[in-house]
């Protein structure tokens, strides 16, 4: 980190190939499947990280860090959302050869049903695997706010993922 916040390219580049497959994945989540759009908004993370490394006081991790600036992106350009009813593209077909691709079918299509900022906050929370209050930080909002809007959805993913519990 000292090394590529002092310049150093290599440093730098060292740290773009430990967190750039964890980015455009959780990008890709968030995008709901838009991998093109998804692989934009974590160039653009990086080459704000490249730029502000020097002020990185370290107060946060830098994968948090990394994934605020991921989610700076996201705000500032604003795209039409999808409707809660339109799947992701590479969920239209199913495969025989894909263990646990049914479950995984229902739970895009339960996620799909949240809203923007229940989706966020369980995609931070669980795909990102940040704690609360990292998730909280990302997205500039309050601790509270978080913890709610994570329970809000677990319990929506619950009710509707109900069918896939296991019968005692």
């Amino acid at each position: 980190m000292a090394r590529a916040a002092a310049g150093d390219r290599s440093a730098f580049a060292a740290l773009v190939q430990a967190h750039q497959g964890y980015l455009r994945k959780l990008m890709a989540r968030v995008c709901r499947g838009d991998q093109g759009r998804a692989d934009d908004l974590a160039q653009e993370a990086f080459i704000r990280a490249w730029r502000a490394l020097p002020g990185f006081r370290g107060e946060a991790r830098f994968r948090t860090w990394l994934t605020r600036l991921a989610y700076s992106a996201l705000s500032a350009e604003r795209p039409p959302l999808p409707t809660v009813d339109e799947a992701p593209p590479d969920l239209e077909v199913e495969s025989d050869f894909a263990p646990g691709s049914d479950l995984r079918l229902d739970l895009d299509r339960a996620m799909a049903t949240l809203s923007e900022a229940q989706r966020h906050a369980l995609l931070l929370c669980y795909d990102a695997d940040l704690s609360h209050s990292e998730a909280a930080q990302v997205l500039g909002w309050p601790l509270g706010t978080l913890k709610t809007q994570v329970l809000r959805a677990k319990a929506k993913l619950r009710i509707q993922l109900s069918a896939w519990e296991p019968t005692p």
